[in-house]
């Protein structure tokens, strides 16, 4: 498969709402039927992620990714591999601790005008502070919940959305265990983003689902 066109992003997109993260899978057919419900339903930004696929798989399926947010306007974001995100000319990346070997303002100039660094932050302020510095257009703490994703990670306290929020001046992605249940817990504490897999992904009307969330961030 062909990647997309290559399109040049001139001007960041307003970071807030739902931010759909692609469970992992080897089916990429499945991963579109599910994906485009929530796109419908009003998903603000896609994170494309497979822990399960080969390189290779990763790249023509992040590239079908890419063309169905495309038509949906919305900014595809490539997990953990800014060679790809470069490649696919998709809108942004977003890194972890250890995904980066010539640092966030190496990732960040890569990247250039326009498109988005997210870096995840744990549950660790400095490296939220240091992210921040580097140019990132959002932070991301979690575990916020008990994650069935992640059952392994590390909780980060609704406090850090606070002060993040206070301190920052960058848009606060929360992550981990999100559900309807807890969204609006993490909203109040200051998260402009929550990334969200198994309650959105898992839902049996995908695009109800994303409906209700983008409704909590209404006003």
């Amino acid at each position: 498969m062909k990647p997309p066109k290559k399109t040049m992003v001139t001007e960041a997109p307003r970071l807030r709402g739902l931010y759909a993260i692609t469970p992992d899978g080897r089916d990429t057919a499945s991963l579109l039927a599910r994906l485009r419900p929530a796109l419908t339903g009003g998903v603000a930004l896609v994170q494309y992620r497979n822990k399960l696929a080969s390189p290779t798989e990763r790249r023509q399926e992040a590239a079908a990714v890419l063309t169905l947010c495309r038509e949906f306007a919305v900014p595809l974001i490539i997990n953990d591999d800014l060679a790809l995100a470069l490649e696919l000319g998709a809108e942004g990346v977003h890194l972890g601790r250890e995904d980066c070997p010539g640092g966030l303002a190496a990732a960040r100039q890569a990247l250039g005008p326009g498109r988005i660094l997210g870096v995840s932050c744990y549950n660790e302020f400095a490296l939220a502070a240091e992210a921040a510095a580097s140019g990132a257009d959002y932070v991301a703490f979690g575990a916020l919940f008990p994650s069935a994703t992640k059952p392994e990670a590390a909780r980060a306290p609704l406090a850090l959305l606070v002060q993040a929020r206070r301190e920052l001046g960058c848009p606060v992605a929360g992550i981990g265990g999100i559900t309807l249940d807890n969204a609006f817990d993490a909203i109040a504490a200051g998260a402009d983003l929550l990334a969200v897999i198994t309650d959105l992904f898992d839902a049996p009307d995908i695009q109800a689902r994303a409906q209700a969330y983008a409704g909590l961030f209404q006003g």
